[in-house]
C-alpha cells in the first residue's frame, strides 16, 4: 500500500473516534512509535531530535490526536533516560509493548519511607490514560508529615513511575477535540513505591545525544510541531473544499515555522556535538518563538475558518474536527502562559 494511502486509511480509521480503533494501536506498535526516542539497545527507533520532531508533525498531519498521544507517550517514555540502568531494563525489557504517559503537575504527595515512598494523590491530563501500561507523575516530598524544601525553600519533588495496575484510571476527558488521546485524570492512593522507579528531570544515566537536550526545549519543540501538523492538514483540506487567497497567511507562517523548527533543532544537536552550552537564552528565545507562533498559526486558521462554509461546521467532517483538535491542542499550559 502507497504512504499516501496508508495515511488515509489511518485518517478514516481516527475520524470522529473517542478511542483509537485496534488497528490503529496494532499500527503504532508495529511501527515501534511509542519508542521514537528509547535507545536500539532497549529495543527503540533512538531517532534524533530533527528526526524525531519530522516524525511527529508527520503524525499530526495524519490526525491530532494520533500526533499528539504518540508525543505525549513517546515524550514519556522519553523519561527511559532519567531512569537507573537496571530500572530501565525492568520497564522497557520486560513487556512487550511498554507505553508510558502521566501528568506534568505536581498534584500529589510522596511519604519518605526509607528507600521507598507512599504516594497519594490525583492528577489530571494523563495523555493516552487508556493505552498506557505505566504512569509517570509528579509529587511533592514528605518526611515525618513534613514537606521537604530545596535551597531556595521550594518544596522538593520528584517524579515517579507506577505500573498501570496501582492506578485508579478516572474517565473524565470531554473536549471538543483531541478526543481519541484519551486524557483522562488518575488517582493513587497509599502505594508504596521504590525510589528506583523515581528520577529528577535533567539528571540522565542514558549516553544518547538527545537526553542532553534540555527538557524544557525537548517539551516546547516535540509539542510545537505537532501545531505545525494539525495546521498544514487544517490549510490541505481547506484547499479540498475552496480555492482562496485567503489561505496565503496560513501558507507562509507554515512555511516560515517549518525552517525556524528545524534550525532550533539543528542548532541543538550541534551544541550537543560540540559540548557548547545551551544557555538559558537560547531556552528562553526557542519557548518565546513557540508561544508566537502558535499566537499567528491560530490567527491565521480563525481567519480563514469563515470563508470555508458549513461543511466546517459539520461534526461529522474532516475539517471540522482538525479544527476541534487544533484548539484543544492550543489549550497545552506550556503554550498559554
Amino acid at each position: 500500500m502507497k504512504e499516501e494511502s496508508k495515511q488515509q486509511a489511518l485518517r478514516d480509521l481516527c475520524l470522529d473516534c473517542n478511542i483509537f480503533p485496534e488497528q490503529v494501536l496494532t499500527w503504532i506498535a508495529d511501527e515501534n512509535l511509542w519508542n521514537i526516542w528509547v535507545p536500539k539497545k532497549y529495543g527503540g527507533l533512538e531517532l534524533t531530535l530533527t528526526e524525531g520532531l519530522i516524525k511527529l508533525k508527520q503524525l499530526a498531519k495524519i490526525d491530532g490526536s494520533l500526533g499528539w498521544t504518540i508525543t505525549l507517550c513517546s515524550g514519556a517514555n522519553y523519561f527511559i533516560g532519567n531512569l537507573e540502568t537496571k530500572t530501565a531494563k525492568e520497564i522497557f525489557q520486560s513487556s512487550k509493548t511498554t507505553i508510558m504517559g502521566g501528568s506534568g503537575g505536581v498534584f500529589g504527595k510522596a511519604e519518605k519511607l526509607g528507600e521507598h515512598y507512599k504516594i497519594s494523590g490525583t492528577w489530571r491530563y494523563a495523555t493516552g490514560a487508556s493505552y498506557l501500561s505505566h504512569f509517570t507523575l509528579n509529587a511533592e516530598i514528605q518526611e515525618n508529615g513534613k514537606t521537604l524544601l530545596n535551597e531556595d525553600r521550594s518544596p522538593k519533588v520528584r517524579s515517579f513511575v507506577l505500573p498501570r495496575k496501582e492506578v485508579q484510571i478516572i474517565e473524565d476527558w470531554n473536549t471538543m477535540g483531541l478526543k481519541a488521546s484519551a486524557t483522562h485524570s488518575f488517582a493513587v492512593e497509599n502505594i508504596l513505591v521504590s525510589k528506583d522507579y523515581s528520577f529528577i528531570y535533567n539528571e540522565f544515566n542514558q549516553p544518547q545525544d538527545i537526553f542532553k537536550v534540555p527538557f524544557a526545549v525537548f517539551a516546547d519543540l516535540s509539542l510545537w510541531v505537532n501545531y505545525l501538523g494539525m495546521a498544514e492538514h487544517f490549510l490541505d483540506q481547506a484547499r479540498v473544499i475552496k480555492s482562496l487567497n485567503t489561505s496565503i497567511n496560513l501558507e507562509e507562517s507554515l512555511n516560515f515555522y517549518n525552517k525556524k523548527i528545524i534550525r532550533y533543532s539543528e542548532d541543538i544537536e550541534a551544541k550537543i556535538i560540540t559540548r557548547e552550552s545551551i544557555d538559558k537564552y537560547l531556552i528562553e528565545e526557542i519557548h518565546n518563538s513557540a508561544v508566537n507562533a502558535v499566537k499567528n498559526i491560530s490567527q491565521n486558521i480563525i481567519e480563514l475558518y469563515p470563508f470555508l462554509g458549513v461543511n466546517a461546521g459539520r461534526l461529522n467532517h474532516p475539517l471540522n474536527q482538525i479544527f476541534r483538535d487544533y484548539f484543544t491542542a492550543t489549550q497545552h499550559h506550556i503554550f498559554t502562559k
